[in-house]
């Protein structure tokens, strides 16, 4: 995603919750420090011109490139946009003689330490291709808005819902989403995602990263 403001906000949760906590293990924090510091030397880019470009100040991107820092969705999104990859790059590097099958309980998962909103990496990690499958389980009562995006070429994706309903606002086109149905969209819109049920949302977001 781009880089963006955003404003998170979830409200008191149902008994329907999960109450799976946050995995900010130091494997994961490691992993992505390890990411986030390739992919920036692979781009030459020095900590001044990634703060710059994705609005993440020059001292949080050390201390997470250190991996001293367990950094959020948010600001993941915003370095995602200063490097030019998708967020989902942080946790895997691209291999030639990668297994393009990976079981589910291989599947990586990592669960945003502010917003509690987890996702599941489906597609075979390392594999290179244009397509990503990612699943996430979304708060009931949350809601992350994300401002119009900053990208030249917007990256496609698309939502497909596969239990409980979801509100996703692009611009000002208003879409309800229940379960089975799916949306097509790109990246350089502003959107809204809005949980206003009392139960938590699983979709899966299918992502086409050919235009990067």
């Amino acid at each position: 995603m781009q880089a963006k403001k955003v404003t998170q906000q979830s409200n008191h949760q149902s008994g329907h919750q999960s109450e799976q906590q946050p995995d900010t293990s130091p494997d994961i924090n490691q992993r992505i420090a390890n990411r986030l510091s390739s992919l920036r030397a692979e781009r030459s880019m020095s900590l001044d011109a990634l703060a710059t470009k994705s609005g993440v100040s020059r001292s949080m991107i050390s201390l997470i490139e250190r991996g001293e820092s367990s950094p959020t969705a948010v600001v993941l999104d915003k370095l995602s946009f200063g490097l030019g990859v998708t967020l989902a790059s942080f946790f895997e590097e691209p291999q030639p003689d990668a297994n393009p099958l990976v079981r589910r309980e291989a599947q990586l998962q990592w669960t945003d330490p502010q917003s509690g909103y987890r996702r599941r990496n489906i597609s075979p990690p390392h594999f290179r291709s244009s397509i990503q499958l990612v699943e996430v389980e979304f708060r009931a009562g949350a809601r992350v808005s994300y401002a119009a995006g900053l990208r030249e070429v917007g990256i496609h994706q698309q939502v497909w819902i596969l239990d409980g309903s979801l509100e996703i606002i692009l611009g000002d086109v208003h879409h309800h989403l229940e379960s089975g149905d799916c949306l097509a969209m790109d990246e350089n819109n502003a959107i809204v995602y809005q949980n206003t049920s009392k139960r938590p949302v699983r979709y899966v977001v299918a992502i086409n990263t050919s235009s990067l």
